[in-house]
């Protein structure tokens, strides 16, 4: 309102122009809140979507959103009109997506400071035992993560960690189970942050055992001035509030004094607030209350009603306001004459066309500051740190007892002034002079709801802390080999963990390999013993057993990655398996070309039939496996895997494991045999349908497909596993790539051999191709 006053009465600003508002509920319903965009959008008629029964007064911007939760809701449905949201709320880095929101607006500065600015406090006062309390939401979660990393870089302890979930708030087991958490909890300095809406309830309850005693550090964000008088007023005496700094708007007291219903009459909101903060009726003859004196002022009014400060949401507002106004006059300075004075109203004054001007408004308000709605412009947040104080008769006071700035030089951005703030009734002198309350640390009291495994979540990094005393400043990181029992008051030694042959995964990895192993040896005997017959013959006899004793040793390299780790079985289980696959895919590409080569030759005076026969297929072998075995040995002798232990994925387990040493070596190697696999698909792909005798480059493609499938799926699985079930990754993909070339390419050419040996002829091959 008395921005809207102000910018009325300049006439350089919007001249010849009159700016108004309209005011329609928020509700905390997705559907209600969808409702109430409907009949805005729709006027004061039926409200019908699409359309506008408004002739005069049209809106043409929404400021909105205590949360980011309205600003969502709303959007779903403004964003189709383009229509501007500008968000009066909490900085939320969720709502900066472009792409998701590109029509909203943030007016707040950024709070990425706040959790930096609360361990400073903690910090200054050896405050080391500390409860967390946020409501559930996206920027609550991510500013509790900031907080805890900050606190564990400065050897602060999260005594608990609570979530009030939204909409459990007005269940009485809900509520009664929370304080029952707090009451036990032994931490006496607590912090809370969230949305007003969600906090409500718990802010309201007449149980003062649970919440005075504490030492509450919050944020203005949560007003917890702002309740019913029946309350007690001692639930939060003492506390530390964290408030955005702000400039003094001149003009705002006076016009404060100067509000009354009388002036307003169709201002329903100020005639219900005014009949709830003076308990009076404006009707004569109502029995429910005394008649309102027409000389009641907002100034005679307490802290839990009104502040006659500009806190910092009525200061985003008012600088919202005058956004929409600046960028207003930007537009109109840039159309026709003809269109600008279109009747003298805003009729031509349409809604997207506003973004333009919104992104890139930049003014200084009547307080001097300068306000930028471009968020990469935008300037971390400073906070005054209050002290709210509770009289006994009833009275409160927000008094400033220091400040933090963000961009200050080191040592100067953090300022308290102790000896001006008044402490929860509970804190005795003793307590003052060492600057600490809560020396005691020890595991919380558990409480019989089934609901705290899931209410309840501590990070990993605190996990590993304990305490075995109650005189303690901090807390006692346990050793890397160590992990704090439950009770948190002592180290165990961890249990030393890898894949061994004796585990049920082990032995059966290992009784695949060998198993498989043996096959493969089998169907190379078979090979040999028939080593005339034409089948065998077919594509180059030498290849197919070059590629049947490399798959037996790919199988057998697998066993390197089973077992404890050591030097030796590091070196050899990354390379062994480098190698091995690099000669069994390039015998497959040397096989591959064969089939090509043999088409070709019989062609008449062909080129090829030079190459048919010689040993150009196995030079091909050598000369690809050569390389790998370069690659190999640079990855040895620069860093070569070595044997680790993992301590830290698993909180009560040692992994012993074998570092890659070079992870770049490690994906070069897959590269190499990846590229060679890629080779090897692609011509026998192009080959399979050539009219052969002998071709085999279906069975070819069939089996890089699977072998090319496997890796694929192995990629991300790897990445996403850690100890001894990535080892058991990576080994079941050895054997599982393996047995599909080996079942391809071999098992169709054992059957003929076998079981249809009248097959395997001159005669009978000639007349009926395999292919």
């Amino acid at each position: 309102m008395l921005a809207v006053e102000e910018i009325n009465r300049n006439t350089k600003l919007l001249p010849n122009m009159t700016l108004g508002f309209h005011i329609f509920n928020a509700y905390h319903k997705d559907e209600r809140t969808l409702e109430s965009s409907v009949v805005w959008l729709s006027g004061q008629g039926p409200t019908i979507p699409n359309y506008n029964c408004e002739r005069q007064g049209k809106s043409i911007v929404v400021i909105e959103g205590a949360t980011s939760e309205l600003t969502i809701s709303m959007g779903s449905l403004l964003e189709l009109y383009r229509i501007p949201q500008v968000t009066y709320g909490l900085f939320d880095p969720f709502l900066s997506d472009p792409v998701q929101f590109p029509s909203v607006y943030q007016m707040a500065p950024r709070d990425t400071s706040l959790p930096l600015a609360m361990v400073r406090l903690m910090v200054h006062f050896k405050w080391t035992w500390v409860g967390l309390v946020a409501s559930d939401d996206p920027r609550s979660e991510k500013f509790l993560r900031d907080l805890q990393e900050e606190m564990v870089r400065n050897d602060v302890c999260v005594a608990f960690i609570q979530k009030i979930f939204t909409g459990l708030t007005e269940d009485n087991h809900y509520i009664y189970y929370f304080l029952n958490k707090l009451f036990r909890s032994k931490a006496r300095v607590i912090v809370i942050d969230g949305n007003t809406d969600t906090l409500l309830t718990l802010r309201v309850r007449e149980v003062a055992h649970a919440l005075v005693y504490r030492m509450w550090i919050t944020s203005s964000h949560w007003d917890i001035a702002k309740k019913p008088g029946y309350v007690y007023f001692d639930n939060f005496h003492g506390a530390l509030i964290f408030a955005d700094q702000t400039s003094k708007i001149p003009g705002f007291k006076h016009f404060l004094k100067t509000i009354h219903p009388a002036k307003d009459p169709e201002n329903i909101f100020l005639q219900s607030f005014w009949n709830s903060a003076f308990g009076c009726t404006s009707k004569v003859g109502r029995v429910d209350g005394a008649v309102c004196s027409p000389n009641a002022s907002l100034d005679t009014l307490g802290l839990s009603y009104l502040d006659m400060t500009m806190s910092h949401q009525s200061y985003t507002v008012y600088n919202a306001v005058y956004a929409i106004a600046w960028a207003l006059h930007e537009m109109f300075l840039v159309r026709s004459e003809m269109e600008s004075n279109r009747n003298g109203n805003n009729s031509g004054a349409y809604p997207w066309k506003l973004h333009s001007f919104l992104k890139n408004i930049q003014f200084n308000n009547s307080a001097g500051n300068h306000v930028v709605l471009d968020e990469k412009k935008k300037s971390v947040a400073n906070y005054d740190i209050l002290n709210y104080v509770a009289f006994g008769n009833d009275t409160e006071v927000l008094v400033k007892v220091g400040e933090f700035i963000s961009e200050a030089p080191l040592g100067q951005a953090f300022i308290i002034q102790e000896k001006a703030i008044v402490w929860p009734r509970t804190w005795g002198e003793s307590e003052r002079e060492r600057k600490g309350i809560d020396r005691y640390v020890g595991r919380e009291t558990e409480t019989e709801i089934d609901k705290e495994k899931s209410l309840l979540s501590h990070t990993k990094s605190l996990e590993s802390q304990i305490s075995n005393s109650s005189s303690l400043d901090q807390c006692m990181k346990c050793p890397e080999d160590q992990y704090p029992n439950t009770e948190k008051i002592q180290c165990l030694p961890k249990r030393v963990i890898f894949l061994t042959y004796e585990e049920t995964l082990g032995m059966a990895l290992a009784s695949i390999a060998a198993s498989f192993s043996l096959l493969t040896a089998l169907v190379l005997w078979v090979f040999v013993k028939h080593k005339d017959t034409p089948i065998v013959k077919a594509n180059n006899r030498d290849l197919s057993y070059i590629l049947l004793f490399s798959l037996s040793l790919c199988f057998l390299c697998s066993l390197f990655f089973i077992g404890r780790p050591s030097a030796i079985n590091c070196l050899l289980r990354q390379t062994t398996f480098g190698v091995m696959f690099t000669v069994a895919i390039s015998s497959i590409l040397a096989k591959t070309i064969t089939v090509v080569l043999a088409f070709r030759a019989t062609r008449p005076s062909s080129r090829s039939r030079r190459w048919v026969g010689s040993r150009t297929p196995i030079s091909l072998v050598v000369f690809c496996t050569l390389i790998q075995v370069m690659l190999c040995a640079i990855w040895l002798f620069l860093s070569p895997p070595f044997p680790d232990a993992d301590t830290y994925s698993d909180p009560e387990h040692i992994i012993l494991e074998c570092n890659e040493g070079s992870l770049i070596a490690f994906y070069l190697v897959l590269g190499y045999i990846a590229l060679l696999a890629l080779g090897s698909f692609t011509v026998a792909f192009l080959a399979r349908n050539l009219p052969d005798t002998f071709n085999e480059a279906k069975f070819i493609t069939f089996s890089m497909l699977v072998f090319c499938s496997v890796w694929l799926s192995f990629l991300p699985t790897y990445q996403s596993t850690k100890g001894k079930m990535m080892v058991a990754v990576e080994v079941f993909s050895i054997l599982s790539s393996s047995a599909g070339l080996l079942g391809c390419i071999f098992i169709p050419k054992c059957y003929v051999i076998l079981l249809q040996p009248q097959k395997n002829t001159n005669k009978f091959l000639r007349n009926n191709p395999i292919s």
